[in-house]
């Protein structure tokens, strides 16, 4: 798989509803906080104004798109001045999917998405976001406009197999949204995220990530991106915000705290799968990313596994220090 790919199937996005929403009239929606997960949204016809708390207001127009990984509560409206209703009353119908009308419908139409972040390394992906991601029409080459039009097609008509069209439509959608993003702010964005539209620093991303148990050396990866150890060394931390070897080391302990979780074998087995030559070597490595050992943290997750959805992570300050290293 490619670094996109790989990051988001380690963090699992799972689409808890797709859902149109049809009204007429003035209308102002209060939404709850987001906790570890991500709003996607298109705007098919109208406009409306879009204001996460400590945020600036934001108007979308027909056809903008927007994410939202700030977590923030967020207000949706047609007026900025008209008093708020909370989301549950308005959308507690659509809760298995479909299209909500609301005063009879036929001003505003909107389709979104909100999808859940698995395990305790959320940030990876939402620390690249800023609190708003808004997408104009014109930046869309027309395939997030396509797979929004399908999916109304599917949230409007009950079809067999509807269920599981509207969710791989979703992660089209989400996957659309990040690439237009992602090349947006390549001038500009720090982080894993905007390296890989670097073609030369994305190729060395690439490979850490297809070969993580590799023994990779400097001179190799700059081998891979055309470039000097030194300029390779300097570009890749001005991208990223860390070195080569620290995205490396970082990456690693990032997939095995996945398969402590989830594979259920042995540590021993998950060193040698990384490269590590003993289990010692590897619970070094994973203590000092991750801040505590690796039978710690398969403890601490499986306590948070208990927890109800939305609750603080058990055991979070064990290891807290891979997300300051963000």
């Amino acid at each position: 798989m490619d670094p996109l790919s790989d990051v988001l199937s380690l963090l699992k996005p799972k689409n808890h509803l797709s859902a149109g929403f049809d009204v007429k009239g003035d209308w102002a929606i209060q939404f709850p906080d987001q906790h570890k997960s991500i709003k996607c949204g298109t705007v098919v016809r109208g406009r409306c104004w879009l204001a996460v708390e400590n945020e600036a207001p934001v108007l979308l127009e027909e056809g903008d798109s927007f994410l939202l990984a700030a977590g923030r509560p967020f207000l949706m409206a047609s007026d900025m001045s008209v008093p708020a209703v909370p989301a549950t009353d308005v959308f507690a119908p659509a809760r298995s999917g479909g299209v909500v009308t609301l005063h009879g419908g036929g001003d505003f139409l909107l389709v979104s998405s909100r999808f859940g972040l698995a395990g305790d390394h959320a940030h990876i992906l939402l620390s690249m976001l800023p609190p708003i991601v808004h997408i104009r029409r014109r930046e869309d080459s027309g395939v997030l406009r396509w797979s929004v039009e399908r999916m109304m097609q599917e949230l409007r008509a009950a079809q067999p197999g509807g269920f599981l069209v509207t969710q791989h439509l979703a992660h089209m959608i989400l996957i659309e949204a990040l690439r237009l993003h992602m090349n947006r702010g390549a001038d500009g964005g720090v982080g894993w995220l905007f390296a890989l539209t670097d073609k030369r620093l994305g190729a060395a991303i690439a490979a850490m990530h297809a070969d993580p148990a590799r023994r990779w050396t400097l001179q190799a990866l700059a081998g891979l991106a055309g470039m000097s150890r030194t300029v390779f060394a300097e570009r890749f931390k001005q991208a990223t915000g860390k070195s080569p070897m620290d995205y490396l080391a970082l990456w690693r302990m990032r997939l095995a705290a996945d398969r402590l979780v989830h594979s259920g074998v042995s540590v021993a087995s998950i060193a040698l799968g990384l490269g590590y030559e003993s289990e010692s070597a590897f619970g070094v490595a994973f203590k000092r990313v991750l801040g505590c050992a690796p039978r710690q943290y398969a403890r601490h997750a499986a306590d948070r596994l208990d927890e109800e959805d939305g609750g603080r992570p058990a055991g979070e300050a064990a290891y807290r220090s891979a997300e300051a290293a963000e």
